[in-house]
């Protein structure tokens, strides 16, 4: 089991993610718009520097949603490899059989 701080911070991150995601993009446009002036390019590149670090979408750590752990992470299943295992010997996953040859 991971550390409850860390399976916090990384929600925290996750609200702050969605909270800033449009005014992170419009910013982020306004930066890449070659058309406008550099002026205005620069200013939008502040603004989006002002925002907090953690609203942004690749800080966010994929953590197993039973564990928490941070590694060994099944994104279609959203869990780690060793709570999908533990989870497939109680036979609670349909379809996932232990091997046997």
């Amino acid at each position: 089991m991971a550390k409850t701080s860390a399976i916090e911070r990384n929600k925290k991150r996750r609200r702050l993610a969605e909270k800033y995601a449009a005014k992170r993009a419009s910013l982020k446009a306004i930066a890449k718009d070659s058309s406008l002036p550099m002026e205005e390019r620069f200013a939008a590149q502040l603004k989006l520097a002002e925002l907090p670090r953690n609203s942004a979408r690749n800080r966010i750590r994929n953590r197993c949603e039973l564990s928490g752990r941070p590694r060994g992470f099944y994104r279609k299943l959203k869990m780690s490899r060793i709570a999908l295992r533990e989870l497939s010997n109680q036979g609670l996953v349909p379809g996932m059989v232990k091997s046997s040859w």
